[in-house]
């Protein structure tokens, strides 16, 4: 099911909206006031079993979103989980950060852009298109006023106001590439980082103001990556592969994950083991730095999105079937 959620991610992506083809380039405010009405998630005692996309530590607090505009948190390692008390909108969530305890953002379908002042809570709706069907992916923010949310099609807004306004904008001035922007993170010494389609890696030295391009020397997909905490890049994709940089993204190299599945995500964890999600199962785990992923499937060959520390040597899986418990070897 997540592998038809992926696919259904992409398709969306290859659907562009209608302002994306008459105005891709120019910028275009997005008015709070033009949201309403809108539809909030249902309260439901299935969050935890349902589609989980992405999850991020904040403080003592996990949080975690996915399909139908779930919005799930828990303070004690992922023992139990809450239920946001009020999330306007029943799109897939694909993707959240946090600037602080309090202060959060989430992206999702139809270009949704959310925004939370209490640790996760209660949100508010800062951005949509109803009638657009491209999925932004990832969201960054370089202070608590300037941020930029990508997805696909090379789409990508930026705000200058803490998201009262969002404004359309090209990544990289005078590009004709039409990548999908798949997810976007930052290194240990600021960097910025989106993985994108054709093995293109773009990085931004300037906090998310401009963008260069990165050859890795791969062809596929990336669907993610990580800073770790050595100070190297870490990106992931199709078919198991993953390509480290130990020199910011100047150059790179194929690491050994014994694994042909698709990798979606992951962590590190505060020893420094990297855990990271794929399809069909697929938990990989490095001990070091990511040189060399063992590679173990899971019987119940399910999918998974990502991943965050559990308790007592586990990991919390994120995906196609809620959150499960992972116990490491």
């Amino acid at each position: 099911m997540y592998l038809l959620s992926l696919k259904k991610r992409l398709q969306a992506a290859l659907r562009p909206s209608f302002a994306l083809l008459l105005g891709f380039g120019l910028t275009m405010a997005a008015p709070a006031q033009a949201l309403e009405p809108f539809e909030y998630a249902n309260p439901s005692d299935m969050t935890t079993k349902a589609l989980l996309l992405d999850v991020v530590q904040t403080g003592n607090r996990l949080v975690a979103v996915g399909e139908y505009g779930h919005v799930i948190f828990s303070d004690d390692q992922g023992e139990s989980w809450t239920q946001a008390n009020s999330v306007p909108t029943r799109n897939t969530l694909t993707s959240v950060i946090f600037l602080d305890n309090q202060t959060g953002y989430a992206v999702g379908h139809e270009a949704t852009i959310l925004k939370t002042n209490d640790g996760g809570n209660n949100w508010e709706l800062q951005y949509n298109e109803r009638r657009g069907e491209t999925p932004l992916f990832g969201v960054y923010f370089s202070d608590a006023n300037n941020g930029i949310a990508i997805g696909g099609f090379s789409y990508a807004f930026e705000t200058s106001d803490g998201g009262e306004t969002w404004n359309q904008r090209s990544l990289v001035e005078d590009s004709y590439d039409d990548f999908h922007l798949n997810d976007l993170f930052t290194d240990t010494k600021g960097n910025v980082y989106i993985p994108a389609e054709y093995g293109t890696v773009y990085k931004s030295v300037d906090r998310g103001r401009t963008w260069q391009t990165l050859g890795t020397g791969y062809d596929g997909s990336f669907w993610g990556g990580m800073g770790l905490a050595n100070g190297n890049v870490l990106v992931y994709g199709m078919r198991g592969n993953a390509y480290m940089s130990k020199d910011n993204g100047k150059g790179w190299e194929k690491v050994t994950t014994n694994a042909d599945q698709s990798i979606t995500g992951g962590t590190q964890l505060a020893d420094g083991r990297i855990v990271l999600t794929g399809l069909s199962g697929t938990v990989l785990t490095s001990t070091n730095g990511g040189k060399t992923f063992t590679s173990v499937s899971r019987t119940d060959r399910l999918s998974f999105a990502t991943a965050a520390a559990g308790k007592n040597n586990t990991v919390l899986l994120f995906g196609d079937p809620g959150v499960r418990t992972h116990a490491l070897q």
